[in-house]
């Protein structure tokens, strides 16, 4: 036994007890039943159980008087054992009782350090022990020796709370500075006080938290980095553009759909888009399969020409109608890498700011586009068609073609409405415009008889200028070439519906629009008053896309199987690829249920990516509002009311503003011109409230 150990302490005797996780000295006073009254080193007096005393009670001073002298000697002791203390190596002890014990006491495993060991030294020991909580637990009067499995297990707890500590404590203080930078909007981050460990993983959770803000990966975390700061749902986007490290007005919406912006997705499927590059570029110098005149109308910066047209008139009136559409179907792996990339993309996105490609660009915009003047795989649909619109036949086929022309819509109206310049690139092909015009009138006509529902809105044009928080919405409207984006809809339209039909004929399973439903004799035909709009759009239900064949009553269609952009929408590049195989194998690559299989992850996915498509203009477009002020004054036109709000839509903006009945005078009324002013604008919240409203005379 250590000199100075004490069995039982009484009056005089030095003990320690636990206090706030840590050994706490103190002087016996008096011992009565069990209970000690002891004094502490700052003077201070206290009561205690004596079976809370530690297992090192001692030495006793049975003839010392005073509690000056008392206290004295309580420092004496705790020089001693912190001295000491600071010479133990508890995990050599660990080691060293490897094999020999499970547990011990204090003094057993101080006598493996010292032959005569006092009572200060076996309290340093203890000291030692108790914080050496990944090798040993206490369990009075004996310390358990923890196995290795336990010790490891231990120690990557201890590592990681440890870690955990560090990151919130860091990467909480960290936050408040981005959120204070957020504020002023200017200042920069400075994460020096941050090790790169810290640094990296808040960085990660940032971006996590970006694009999925629900996440419960790592909850208790984010809340603790979280701590103090707003209750927005926007706050990691908030902290990250504070941070550097997405840009002013970024594309959250992308993250949140797992959708990679731009075109470094593709490169790591390179081998693939070699293999298909080499391909189309192999035929680009040789002679076409067929001689017909094709063109293509798009708008200027159009890259990705996924259409192009011949037409020459009949004997009876009618046309000869071929479509020449862009076949990245021919080769399309299928199943592999590269296919399950572009089926996650969906759909190609145009945005205000820039454009997403569906395919890799090198595909979609160069080696698959119909360029004039290169001989192009195309997937053609020549149809016969009455001139009253009506098509007889529909006959499609694979084929190599030449391009002769990529027109713009303006070049085609020029030469439509007769004004057409000497230099104008369309002149040459007047005629083909003319007839290609006087069918789309026919088809159109045809529809509507068919109870189409046609809504004509001005194109609205959404351009930024400037960089960053500079960055300006500018908001125009387009409609110099009705005719010509009548024309090239209208032939679209025609071979949509004239391969679902064909494909009913030959059995072959297609990815079909459907808008099923009974739409009211009166909300047929042409509309363009935004109060015309509101009304037949209640009458009319989403369009949906299956694989069994029904109408879609909006376009006046009993079948429609989307076709004729294979460059910018999987479900046409599906329908392409059926219908080819088709061709060349005599049976459909896909079954009704395969397409069912794949439709059911498909429409996930373009909804997906159909909300961004949504939200992001009009992000621009509050943004645009809030940068004109809240005194500007906006046109409008009431389309709905009831007894307590009303309805009215922006129709330059296309936008719809509900607000209170109250805002508004007595005689408003469906179609009634009025101004309105806006406040409270916030583009990422999506909100905005109508402030005031005047009347229009």
């Amino acid at each position: 036994m250590a000199r100075g150990l004490v069995r039982y302490p009484g009056s005089g005797c030095v003990v320690e007890f636990m206090q706030g996780n840590a050994p706490q000295l103190a002087w016996v006073l008096e011992e009565q039943n069990g209970k000690l009254r002891l004094l502490l080193p700052n003077r201070r007096e206290t009561s205690l159980a004596s079976n809370r005393v530690l297992p090192w009670a001692g030495p006793s001073y049975s003839g010392l008087a005073g509690k000056e002298a008392a206290i004295a000697k309580l420092e004496e002791h705790k020089a001693r054992r912190e001295a000491a203390e600071a010479e133990m190596q508890p995990l050599d002890l660990w080691e060293t009782a490897q094999g020999e014990v499970s547990r011990a006491s204090a003094d057993w495993f101080m006598e493996l350090v010292r032959n005569d060991p006092d009572v200060d030294d076996v309290a340093a020991c203890g000291h030692a022990l108790l914080k050496c909580k990944s090798h040993f637990r206490f369990q009075p009067p004996e310390f358990e020796i923890l196995p290795a499995e336990v010790v490891a297990a231990r120690i990557a707890e201890q590592e990681a709370t440890r870690r955990r500590e560090s990151l919130v404590n860091g990467g909480s203080a960290f936050f408040r500075q981005l959120w204070e930078i957020h504020q002023r909007k200017r200042g920069t981050p400075d994460p020096r006080a941050l090790d790169e460990e810290v640094l990296s993983h808040v960085r990660r959770l940032l971006l996590d938290r970006l694009s999925n803000p629900e996440s419960q990966d790592e909850a208790p975390l984010w809340r603790g980095l979280i701590q103090g700061l707003p209750d927005d749902p926007f706050l990691p986007l908030y902290l990250a553009q504070a941070w550097n490290l997405v840009e002013p007005h970024h594309n959250f919406w992308l993250d949140r759909i797992d959708y990679a912006a731009g075109d470094a997705w593709s490169h790591a499927h390179s081998a693939e888009v070699e293999t298909l590059l080499s391909y189309v570029r192999q035929g680009e110098g040789a002679a076409p399969d067929t001689d017909l005149s094709f063109i293509s109308i798009d708008a200027p910066v159009t890259r990705d020409i996924d259409d192009a047209f011949s037409i020459s008139p009949l004997p009876d009136g009618g046309w000869r109608l071929t479509l020449a559409l862009a076949c990245p179907a021919a080769r399309w792996p299928f199943g592999g890498d590269l296919d399950a990339a572009v089926q996650q993309r969906a759909s190609s996105l145009y945005l205000p700011e820039t454009t997403h490609n569906m395919l890799p660009e090198i595909l979609g915009t160069d080696g698959y586009s119909l360029h004039a003047g290169k001989t192009k795989p195309a997937f053609l649909v020549a149809c016969e068609v009455r001139p009253d619109g009506g098509v007889t036949t529909c006959t499609p086929a694979q084929s190599t073609v030449r391009i002769a022309a990529n027109l713009t819509y303006d070049q085609c109206e020029a030469v439509l409405d007769e004004r057409a310049a000497r230099d104008n690139p369309a002149l040459p092909f007047a005629d083909q415009l003319h007839q290609a015009a006087a069918l789309a009138a026919a088809y159109r006509s045809l529809r509507l008889r068919n109870g189409a529902v046609i809504i004509e809105r001005p194109d609205l044009q959404l351009s930024l200028e400037g960089h960053g928080e500079e960055t300006r919405v500018v908001l125009d409207v387009d409609d110099a070439a009705p005719a010509a984006h009548h024309l090239v809809s209208e032939l679209m339209v025609l071979a949509n519906a004239a391969l679902a039909v064909w494909a009913g004929e030959h059995d072959v399973p297609l990815l079909h629009r459907t808008q099923d439903v009974t739409i009211p004799p009166e909300c047929g035909g042409v509309w363009t008053k935004p109060q015309d709009i509101a009304r037949v759009a209640r009458a009319l239900a989403p369009a949906m896309l299956e694989v069994t064949p029904r109408p879609h009553a909006g376009l006046g269609e009993k079948r429609y199987a989307p076709s004729s952009s294979p460059l910018r929408r999987y479900p046409d590049l599906v329908n392409e690829a059926q219908i080819l195989h088709v061709l060349h194998e005599g049976t459909p690559r896909w079954s009704g249920a395969e397409l069912n299989e794949l439709l059911a992850r498909l429409n996930l996915r373009l909804d997906a990516v159909a909300q961004v498509q949504r939200a992001r203009p009009r992000y621009w477009k509050l943004l645009h509002f809030r940068q004109q002020g809240e005194g500007h004054w906006w046109p409008a036109v009431v389309t709905d009311e009831t007894d307590t709000s009303v309805t009215v839509n922006l129709p330059r903006e296309q936008l719809i503003v509900r607000a209170r009945r109250a805002l508004f005078s007595e005689r408003t009324y469906r179609g009634q011109p009025v101004e309105v002013r806006l406040t409270k604008v916030r583009p990422l919240h999506n909100d905005f409230q109508l402030a005031e409203v005047r009347d229009v005379y």
